[in-house]
């Protein structure tokens, strides 16, 4: 079942996301995290925490479910409301996706879900958000990107399934259907990213910074693609590349990374820890957002980075002479 949340009474509904944490058992570096953490919700007052998973770097953790609750508890602390999903490293320890899902159920404030038991991973869930009146205006997948390929004959990171596709697909016909025909502008949030993450970066103009190469799966499931058919994700963000932060449009949708929030997590001199914040307008196709690293600094208009391709097509289309 979709929980639902509320626009403030100017309309507006802003998220920060944090991702990597990487947090381990409580560590003088985790501590900075956790301090980041902290400074960065009181300076934004966000009305939603996403963690766009890695919470915790489980091979590390002694016991990966009071990592867990450590990792999140500024979150629960804040009285604000969260929601979470897993990355590749947060069940590479003693408990299981499962279990470690039962483990933030308890925390207060938690808005994750399991999802439907039929569906591929843990954690595919929908959250809502209403106008005054009750009116879903904007809606939130989140989505269990996996781990490692569980095939032995496909290598590298694991891809959204067919079922968690259909799953989705679902959803946005109920919310099509519940908004008279008309699409509900949407985000997506997940670990790993898309295929579609290297092909932005190669192909169109994008604001920030691509330090990494993206560590996609090797396999192109279809999600992107569902998005452009049923018009409905403007943005999606995810995480697991500590040191990209880009962002670009692809057909219809914007394509983000996260800022790394984790100082457990490899990162590069320079390139400070942070996190990304969203602000939706409801009904909007349209939303803001900004990077807010941990010393305070705002970063609302990053480098822009422009393909070759891209460059000399700018070129070509000018008179000659200027």
């Amino acid at each position: 079942m979709a929980g639902a949340l509320r626009f403030r009474n100017d309309g507006t509904f802003t998220i920060v996301q944090f991702t990597d944490l990487h947090w381990q058992n409580g560590e003088p570096k985790d501590l900075r995290t956790r301090d980041l953490m902290e400074r960065i919700l009181e300076a934004e007052q966000p009305d939603l925490i996403v963690f766009t998973g890695d919470l915790i770097y489980a091979p590390n953790c002694r016991d990966p479910k009071r990592s867990l609750r450590d990792a999140l508890a500024v979150a629960e602390e804040s009285g604000i409301p969260w929601a979470a999903v897993f990355g590749n490293h947060d069940a590479e320890g003693a408990a299981s996706r499962p279990e470690l899902m039962a483990a933030m159920r308890d925390m207060r404030g938690c808005l994750a879900e399991s999802g439907p038991a039929d569906v591929h991973g843990t954690g595919n869930y929908l959250i809502r958000l209403e106008d005054r009146s009750g009116r879903t205006r904007n809606a939130l997948y989140f989505v269990d990107t996996g781990a490692l390929s569980e095939l032995p004959w496909v290598p590298g990171y694991d891809w959204v399934r067919r079922d968690q596709i259909r799953w989705y697909a679902g959803e946005s016909a109920r919310l099509t259907a519940g908004n008279g025909g008309a699409a509900v502008p949407s985000l997506a949030f997940f670990h790993i990213p898309l295929p579609e993450y290297a092909e932005v970066w190669r192909t169109q103009v994008c604001y920030g910074r691509g330090y990494e190469r993206p560590g996609c799966p090797r396999v192109n499931s279809g999600w992107f693609a569902a998005w452009s058919e049923l018009a409905d994700v403007v943005g999606a963000f995810c995480g697991h590349d500590h040191i990209n932060d880009y962002g670009g449009k692809l057909l219809n949708t914007w394509l983000y990374y996260g800022r790394a929030s984790g100082y457990q997590a490899y990162g590069l001199w320079r390139f400070a820890r942070g996190a990304r914040v969203i602000r939706l307008r409801a009904g909007e196709r349209e939303f803001d957002t900004w990077v807010r690293l941990h010393d305070g600094r705002v970063i609302d208009k990053p480098p822009v980075h422009r393909p070759w391709r891209h460059w000399i097509g700018e070129k070509l289309r000018k008179p000659f002479g200027r």
